[in-house]
């Protein structure tokens, strides 16, 4: 494969050149010959004797990576990844699996029937290209919009319908507002809301891996751009570097924080830019190319692993949904935007027509699995509403090995309250002793 992170990556000679000669055509030839570089505990680099200032138009931008073009053709023939055909078909069902899901479940929370759920459209090429790259060990952070990289490791439909719902057979006994998501066997950590909060834990998780023998997983941290504003995402990136972490930062740079545009977030570069200033090797790609994702992970992992240094992604996408159901996207964007990325640049129809440019997928295909995928949805939807939500216990126990006399205290005061106001709560609808 002719990618190279660190050549596509950064593509960095040109770079190089022009840094190099910002300092360098200050002093005449013979002179910067004979100087030696400055070594400094905090930085080696050349002396010059004229000031010059750098910015942000100081450098070319970093490259975007991709493989494929909107209508599915491939641009260089050894840049496209070999994957096996079953493999290959896996991945557009779970990516229209996906759509589906959030189709209904979306319009399950319009209807008052949960509290909240967010949508992954625009984006599902993240989830499933980088999770196809991943080995089945390596361990997961995600945030809050990877729910196709759940799917794809193996977690049903019925599993983020329970935990959507809360019921007694969500994993996390109803304790989490939907869509935070969690399976140990899969390897995945639960999801959590506060903003990048996930990150320095996911370098802890690497750098545990590092001090392990024999080690060959690595650490993958999904992340937003409007996370990479977040303090912890700085203290995260620097510490990988300075560690050596065998983890894998994939930042999904989707335009905006809920209503904060990215131009409002930073100045400079993306988020790309922050890594090799870090001392990370760095890739930026197309996001909306499915294969593009699954290249750059598939060979950040393979350095990762080996190496113990850790790799930044930047997979360029469009939030196409709104942020959440508590969201009104139009009040911040044109809907003239919103039907550009819907129609121009998705990341479904472009890896449809690769596969039908391959033989491997047509109309009635699509039509039978669209319809399949949204019954298996809705059919689980109407079994988990049904099912009785966890003891109201649940709400107080798991947190301590032996529970304090406190929360013991607690709990008899609560069971006293219910026997006396029974009548005044839907106990009916909650798992009994």
């Amino acid at each position: 494969m002719a990618l190279r992170t660190g050549a596509c990556v950064l593509r960095y000679n040109a770079l190089r050149t022009t840094a190099r000669s910002l300092f360098t055509r200050t002093q005449p030839e013979s002179t910067q010959n004979n100087v030696k570089p400055a070594e400094f505990p905090g930085a080696k680099a050349p002396y010059v004797t004229e000031m010059k200032f750098l910015n942000e138009t100081s450098y070319d931008p970093i490259p975007i990576y991709r493989v494929m073009d909107n209508n599915g053709a491939v641009f260089e023939s050894k840049e496209e990844p070999s994957i096996e055909k079953d493999t290959l078909i896996h991945m557009y069902k779970i990516m229209i699996q996906l759509s589906q899901m959030d189709k209904i479940l979306y319009e399950s929370q319009r209807q008052g029937r949960i509290s909240f759920y967010m949508t992954n459209y625009g984006e599902e090429g993240i989830h499933v290209g980088s999770a196809a790259a991943l080995s089945p060990d390596d361990l997961v952070f995600a945030q809050y919009r990877e729910v196709g990289v759940f799917l794809y490791r193996g977690v049903t439909v019925t599993d983020i319908v329970n935990q959507c719902y809360g019921n007694v057979e969500d994993l996390g006994k109803g304790r989490q507002m939907p869509v935070h998501y969690g399976n140990k066997q899969h390897n995945l950590v639960t999801i959590s809301s506060p903003l990048a909060t996930q990150m320095p834990q996911a370098v802890g998780a690497a750098y545990a891996l590092k001090r392990q023998e024999n080690n060959d997983r690595c650490v993958i941290c999904y992340f937003g751009d409007g996370a990479a504003s977040e303090g912890d995402a700085f203290s995260a990136l620097n510490f990988a570097a300075t560690l050596d972490c065998p983890i894998i930062f994939l930042c999904r740079n989707n335009g905006y924080a809920i209503s904060t545009p990215t131009s409002e977030q930073y100045r400079g570069d993306g988020i790309a830019s922050r890594g090799p200033a870090l001392g990370i090797r760095t890739v930026r790609v197309d996001g909306t190319d499915l294969l593009a994702v699954y290249n750059a992970v598939k060979e950040s992992r393979e350095f990762t692993v080996k190496n113990n240094k850790p790799v930044l992604i930047e997979a360029m996408s469009y939030r196409v949904g709104h942020h959440s159901t508590s969201d009104d996207s139009t009040a911040y964007r044109s809907i003239e935007e919103i039907q550009k990325w819907t129609n121009d640049e998705s990341p479904i129809p472009k890896f449809k027509m690769y596969l039908e440019s391959k033989g491997l997928w047509d109309a009635e295909l699509e039509k039978s699995w669209a319809k399949e995928s949204r019954d298996t949805v809705l059919r689980t939807m109407q079994v988990a509403e049904k099912k009785k939500l966890p003891h109201w216990k649940e709400m107080l126990e798991d947190v301590y090995y032996e529970m304090p006399s406190r929360i013991q205290k607690q709990m008899q005061e609560m069971e006293n309250h219910l026997k006396k106001y029974s009548d005044k709560y839907p106990l009916n609808k909650f798992q009994s002793d």
